[in-house]
């Protein structure tokens, strides 16, 4: 859970130091990382295959396979980093066509092309991380997130103000902060796993004369549904930034602050979705579903008691919270009552995480991502820019759109998990039946 939550206290640090700059410069942070993060979150999803690859590996004690996966997806990611490094160039003139606010876009530009860069060390760091996850050392993705943020903060410090006769250099000073922490982030990784001898078993050098286009196909047909599906999860968050941005400069600021916010206990819960991959993955390769189903119940129900005491955080907070980031009252006033929701779909938002991550963990993707679009884009996009743009509701409509979306998701994730398990349990209790059924 902590290795997850750098991620994103990284954009914490970035938009608490640049709140302090004025609603518009924490807007332009906002709008630049929606579309970064969306490019992100299609990298992610593409290395979320070589955790269950590995923790199945892992459980069947199977060395070549693990350490092809390794490699495969190692190659994977470098590729991505910079294809998706290129997309995020392509995309800048996007922000200009968006109906947003011109001073927001012209904060946003120089800060957006620092961190299109960190693309690329980002994601070869994520290789890395999926790998030692489905090892279950999950405590050196941890490590270097802690890394991260303290170099980050540091860096932010003297770049955005001008500290220590260093130039003031505001978002240009956050960008920087978040490309050089990110650099420091791969680099730790690195060497904790080509150093340390828990991985060694699998841990090779990587040669392109080692990859195969098999191999790497099954890491791509496994990874392509999981990006997509956070494609469209990510996307439709980014879009209700837009939506707020049509709405007007506050009404994004107050998104962002509310959205960061969220963002945190979602990584969180994507870290316990982690922890059902790699556990599920396990499971699988010992050909144990009843002890899969059960410890995967085990993480939704500690899930869902950390998601009750997050929405109770969330509302009992929600007029102390946003003066972290803030003090324009306007701005306060709109993310208190963003919150209110935040806190209402924290269950749906963690229950959704964890049952993708234990069907990852069974590799089943392709459901799962026609899933996450009709819910997102046929329910949950339609009530975001009907309440958000069409009535009074504002932001506060478009976060309706964003609870709808969420539990549906959720509801429909469950009962495809349930199928699937109550399949496998009767074909392990009855295995002629099932053969013959099938």
């Amino acid at each position: 859970m902590l290795g997850q939550l750098g991620h994103v206290l990284v954009g914490f640090a970035d938009n608490i130091m640049v709140g302090e700059l004025g609603p518009a410069p924490l807007a332009a942070v906002s709008l630049a990382n929606s579309l970064a993060f969306i490019a992100f979150s299609i990298g992610i999803g593409f290395t979320l295959a070589i955790t269950p690859l590995i923790a199945e590996a892992d459980g069947e004690n199977n060395v070549e396979n693990g350490k092809s996966y390794f490699q495969h997806g190692v190659v994977m990611s470098v590729v991505l980093g910079v294809l998706l490094c290129g997309l995020l160039f392509l995309m800048k003139p996007l922000m200009s066509n968006m109906s947003q606010p011109e001073e927001v876009v012209t904060y946003a530009l120089p800060y957006f092309d620092i961190i299109s860069f960190s693309m690329i060390p980002m994601l070869i760091f994520q290789a890395y991380k999926q790998f030692a996850d489905g090892m279950s050392q999950t405590k050196y993705a941890m490590r270097a997130a802690i890394i991260a943020n303290l170099v980050n903060v540091g860096l932010n410090y003297v770049l955005i103000y001008g500290k220590f006769g260093f130039p003031r250099l505001e978002l240009i000073g956050a960008g920087l902060g978040t490309f050089i922490s990110r650099i420091f982030m791969l680099g730790f990784i690195m060497y904790a796993v080509h150093t340390n001898k828990i991985f060694s078993v699998f841990v090779s050098r990587i040669r392109l004369s080692n990859i195969k286009k098999q191999v790497l196909k099954k890491v791509f047909d496994l990874g392509y549904p999981s990006a997509m599906q956070m494609f469209f999860e990510i996307g439709i968050f980014a879009t209700a930034i837009l939506l707020t941005g049509m709405i007007g400069t506050n009404a994004q600021a107050a998104n962002q602050i509310s959205l960061n916010l969220a963002t945190m206990t979602f990584m969180i819960a994507v870290g316990l979705g982690v922890t059902a991959t790699v556990r599920v993955g396990n499971q699988k390769g010992l050909k144990r579903y009843k002890e899969l189903k059960r410890i995967a119940t085990s993480v939704f129900l500690l899930m869902f008691i950390i998601d009750v005491f997050f929405a109770l955080g969330f509302i009992a907070l929600k007029d102390i919270l946003p003066y972290a980031y803030i003090e324009d009252l306007e701005v306060i006033q709109i993310a208190s009552s963003l919150l209110i929701v935040a806190g209402l779909f924290q269950i749906s938002d963690g229950v959704q995480v964890v049952f993708l991550g234990a069907l990852r963990g069974l590799q089943d993707v392709k459901r799962p991502m026609w899933i996450t679009f009709f819910a997102y884009w046929v329910v949950g996009f339609p009530v975001c820019y009907y309440l958000g743009v069409k009535t009074d509701l504002g932001a506060f409509g478009v976060w309706i759109g964003l609870l709808v979306g969420l539990t549906v998701s959720a509801i429909m994730l469950y009962l495809r998990f349930h199928k699937l398990t109550s399949e496998l349990i009767a074909s392990e209790e009855h295995p002629t039946e099932s053969a013959i059924r099938n």
